[in-house]
């Protein structure tokens, strides 16, 4: 296995990561970044495999040590079926699914579309940015209405949900988690007291259908409950501003737009520039894979956004087409046991917003180029500054 180096704060790098990813395919399936000291799985092949093999998993052999100051912000991860393996994981996603239907999260269509024409209506003239302006009020109050939690929490919700995703990026500080653990503090504190009152006054909502499912015999307790809407918040909100950024990036640059049927213009972003660039999984055996021997207890790291880059699995795997038909699925939400639950309605989301944007403002224009901000093992802008010539 070959070792390749590359700083993930690096600016060359967090501004395009893409040629170093080729450069870790060309090494093979598996090579050791030397940066994180750990094997990482580069092709679409290698990361899909590991992703539906149960011999590797998110839950740590060993659970590391937790200062007593980032108890907080761990107490809640311990609850999320996002860090759990069967038969924990099986139970809550299951009661999660309960509630969090296809039929809810269809239901949502018409509110997403109405959003969207009222955000856009209330576009500033002159150059604003397009982030503050749409990217992220859409999924933010796309959850809360979900959620059943009042849209003048937005703000709040959105300060929660960036200040707790910094736990997972490279190179975080001090300052970083101490503020990650007191948004988690607020958070939790909200989402309690809301839920409690939720009991007594149900409404046709997420929390309410979370609150029944947990009294139908088998049951989520409060803890659970809060956990799951900060995971649903959280990770439904990260992806899809990040998406919607980079998607509205490339087809300024591209002059490509998602008209008629935006799926494949959609899963074409998702390949192309996905959110979410890296995840990880341990060992829970002696595994011999791709040429290298596992042993129990090891991390490995899933390369997400190489293995949608893999000339392997798709023709011209470095250009932008939004007509592709060629290839597997994109792993951006994953695949397997851990396939991301909010993934329906983040498509869903994407699908209805940007061939809107596109139609009301068939003039956007980017009034400077955007950067991406240094956030791995996320992947979005910045800013995306724009104006409507």
């Amino acid at each position: 296995m070959q070792t390749i180096r590359q700083p993930p704060t690096d600016d060359a790098f967090v501004q395009n990561p893409y040629p170093f990813y080729a450069r870790a395919r060309a090494a093979g399936p598996l090579v050791l970044w030397k940066d994180y000291g750990m094997p990482m799985a580069t092709t679409h092949e290698a990361v899909n495999a590991i992703l539906r093999d149960r011999r590797f998993g998110r839950e740590p052999i060993h659970p590391p040590a937790i200062p007593d100051r980032l108890a907080p912000f761990y107490a809640v991860e311990a609850h999320s079926m996002l860090e759990l393996e069967p038969p924990r994981h099986t139970r809550l996603r299951g009661l999660v699914l309960r509630a969090f239907t296809s039929r809810r999260i269809k239901a949502m269509a018409p509110e997403i579309e109405a959003l969207t024409h009222d955000l856009i209506d209330a576009f500033p003239e002159g150059t604003f940015d397009l982030l503050d302006a749409f990217c992220r009020p859409v999924p933010v109050v796309v959850i809360a209405r979900l959620l059943g939690v009042p849209e003048s929490m937005a703000d709040d919700l959105l300060r929660w949900s960036n200040a707790m995703v910094m736990m997972y990026q490279a190179g975080r500080t001090r300052e970083d988690e101490d503020a990650a653990v007191a948004a988690t503090e607020e958070f939790v504190a909200f989402m309690r007291g809301y839920i409690d009152r939720r009991r007594g006054a149900p409404r046709d909502d997420l929390i309410s259908a979370l609150i029944a499912a947990e009294e139908e015999g088998d049951r989520l307790t409060t803890d659970e409950m809060i956990t799951t809407c900060i995971l649903l918040l959280n990770a439904g909100h990260e992806a899809t501003v990040h998406t919607l950024g980079n998607a509205v990036k490339l087809a300024l640059e591209t002059g490509a737009r998602p008209a008629g049927e935006p799926e494949p213009f959609v899963e074409e972003v998702l390949r192309f520039d996905p959110p979410l660039h890296l995840f990880t999984r341990w060992a829970y055996e002696d595994v011999e894979l791709f040429g290298h021997g596992f042993q129990r207890g090891d991390q490995v790291g899933l390369l997400l956004a190489s293995a949608n880059r893999d000339g392997a699995a798709y023709t011209d795997s470095e250009s932008f087409r939004p007509d592709r038909t060629d290839g597997p699925s994109n792993l951006a939400f994953g695949a397997g046991l851990h396939f991301c639950v909010g993934a329906p309605l983040a498509r869903l989301e994407l699908q209805i917003a940007l061939p809107i944007l596109f139609a009301r403002c068939p003039d956007l224009c980017l009034d400077a180029p955007p950067r991406y901000a240094d956030i791995y093992h996320f992947h979005g802008l910045e800013a995306l500054p724009v104006h409507i010539a």
